[in-house]
């Protein structure tokens, strides 16, 4: 099937391959560009295909290439690289939103098709995480931002990500670095299904935002703002001790803008030892069923919500999710959007490797900054090594195909080679006051024993 080069790769360097497939497969040109005509509005495609752009940011995105132009330089673009930052400064956010849509809805079936989800953080519910994220202060490349020293913000943007997926499913962009989060729950909102659960900070507590969720039959986990009214209904009640801190609860009340009352659980956690904001206590709103759903499981609900944190930090460290040479917000939110991509892609991954060793904790055992290098080493002379017609055999794969693929793949993962490598806990600095009035001392005189001699300051 494959030719003896391909099957070298596959052996030597599976993940990098994996992350090929996946791209030729869910983002080759044809599909991509056939998809961009569906959701453009008043983009049009002139000399520069879609495809073209994304294929380029993504080499960016996964720091295949350092920079845009060294992208656009090592490209076949004939256009000029005025005119693809004339196309990205133009991209439309809600094709960025739709591409990470797009990818997360494929990448849902295929981890579905291939059996390589994680365990439920709350069996019978769909439990959903949302986050915002406001992108990195830009270089002052543009005109009105030479006269400031103020940093430029190109953007901002709220995430939804599954954690049974492993995938981010939803992204919200908005083009106002200034704008608050909460001015962005209506679109959000309009996103709702029944029987999901969102997690979120007491950013999102938003009186009219919690309300939606009874109307569409779905429930809530969010921390309480401390401006959010409530009206009590029952005393707190001490439940117990969890691993966290003691656990208290009562049954209060909230009233809508338009006057809708919701009957809610408000659950108490005094922490063992506050966050690291120095919060000792954490206060909790959710219209949970108590019947099914105890206070101990809702503050470990909360608790996890830290996966969505953790993303975060993955597209910070192994990806290049915010280009700061990208001054104009549309294009910063489409790279932005695209890391997302990229990281959906890496999910798809680590599902192939829990389908395939199911023996494994893959999620604590391997790490993604090990796969990110692989790819960032590997791509580059893999597609040089490895002609194009090879690849344009997965254009044409189904799902099902697709999934026995990456299963084939994965089974030459060596995980030893991919392994985390966790460190011990952190030790107290110690206090740096030896020496002093020596500006530098020889590291080799310190290793045998010598000290450098005090100079004594000389009496006036």
């Amino acid at each position: 099937m494959f030719s003896d080069v391909f099957e070298r790769f596959i052996q030597n360097r599976p993940i990098a391959v994996m992350v090929r497939v996946l791209l030729e497969s869910l983002l080759n040109a044809d599909q991509l560009d056939r998809w961009f005509d569906t959701v453009r509005q008043s983009q049009y495609t002139k000399d520069l295909l879609f495809s073209s752009i994304v294929g380029l940011m993504l080499n960016v995105v996964c720091n295949i290439r350092p920079s845009v132009h060294s992208a656009y330089r090592h490209s076949a673009i004939e256009a000029s690289v005025v005119a693809l930052y004339g196309k990205l400064q133009n991209l439309e956010p809600t094709t960025s939103q739709g591409l990470v849509r797009y990818i997360a809805g494929e990448g849902e079936a295929l981890i579905h098709q291939i059996g390589g989800t994680n365990p439920p953080l709350l069996p019978g519910y769909r439990v959903k995480f949302l986050d915002g994220n406001c992108i990195e202060a830009t270089e002052h490349r543009l005109e009105v931002l030479r006269g400031t020293r103020a940093g430029a913000l190109p953007g901002k943007a709220l995430v939804v990500f599954d954690p049974q997926l492993g995938l981010a499913v939803d992204v919200f962009p908005c083009e106002d670095g200034h704008a608050q989060e909460r001015s962005l729950l209506s679109a959000v909102a309009n996103t709702i299904h029944a029987r999901e659960v969102w997690i979120a900070d007491r950013n999102f507590c938003v009186l009219d935002f919690l309300v939606e969720f009874s109307r569409k039959s779905a429930f809530f986990v969010i921390r309480q703002h401390g401006n959010t009214p409530y009206k009590q209904l029952t005393e707190l009640k001490f439940i117990g001790k969890s691993a966290t801190g003691r656990v208290f609860e009562q049954a209060v009340e909230i009233t809508g803008p338009q006057g809708e009352t919701l009957q809610l659980r408000r659950v108490v956690v005094k922490l063992n030892q506050p966050t690291r904001n120095g919060d000792k206590t954490l206060i909790l709103l959710t219209n949970l069923p108590e019947e099914t759903v105890e206070a101990f499981t809702i503050a470990e609900l909360y608790r996890a919500r830290w996966g969505i944190e953790t993303a975060f930090q993955k597209l910070e460290s192994h990806l290049n999710s915010e280009i700061n040479t990208l001054g104009y917000p549309k294009a910063a939110l489409f790279s932005f959007c695209l890391a997302l991509v990229a990281f959906n892609l890496y999910a798809m991954v680590m599902a192939a490797l829990r389908a395939t060793h199911p023996d494994q904790a893959i999620n604590q055992v391997v790490s993604e900054y090990y796969i990110a290098q692989e790819i960032d080493t590997t791509t580059d002379g893999m597609l040089i090594a490895i002609p194009e017609k090879e690849w344009t055999l997965f254009t044409q794969v189904s799902l099902a195909e697709l999934g026995r693929i990456l299963l084939f793949i994965a089974s030459y993962v060596d995980l030893k080679k991919y392994a985390k490598s966790p460190r011990g806990p952190k030790k107290p600095r110690p206090v740096r006051n030896q020496f002093k009035g020596h500006p530098h001392v020889s590291t080799a005189k310190l290793l045998k024993g010598i000290t450098p001699k005090v100079v004594k300051a000389k009496a006036a």
